[in-house]
């Protein structure tokens, strides 16, 4: 009977803890990841060879439309909502004509959020700094220094 209560006992500690979030959960990517600057290089013209050693292989290429190749990527950052990012290419005669996407949407709200993490505030008002000094007092901090 007392071993009972005590399992019981871990299980409800064990089960409360769980609740709680106090077990790790790590941020999942998965799909394809993409260069920013590879992205910019690509130009209407281009060949699939071309394409394909710039970005690598799609994630998603259907076998009943070979002119079109699919990258996504998703995003689950601590078991938060899933960012599902695409960029679609689009080939007539085995050369690029056109790409859509938003593989590289910036989320506003993050951004501050992630600003803020780093302690950067500046002052926004600041009536003083180094332009301030009249050409007088400038003189005598100069003069100052020089006699040190």
């Amino acid at each position: 009977m007392h071993n009972l209560i005590r399992t019981l006992g871990f299980a409800m500690l064990a089960l409360s803890l769980a609740s709680c979030r106090l077990v790790y959960t790590p941020d999942v990517q998965q799909g394809n990841l993409l260069d920013k600057k590879n992205v910019a290089q690509l130009q209407p013209g281009m060949t699939k060879r071309q394409v394909l050693v710039l970005l690598g292989s799609p994630s998603v290429s259907t076998p009943f439309d070979q002119n079109r190749w699919d990258y996504v990527s998703t995003q689950q950052h601590r078991g938060g909502p899933i960012k599902v990012r695409t960029l679609s290419l689009a080939f007539n005669n085995d050369t690029l004509v056109r790409t859509d996407g938003d593989f590289f949407a910036e989320d506003a709200q993050q951004l501050v959020k992630d600003s803020k993490k780093y302690h950067a505030s500046y002052p926004v008002d600041e009536t003083q700094g180094d332009k301030s000094k009249t050409p007088d007092e400038e003189k005598k901090d100069s003069g100052d220094s020089d006699k040190k």
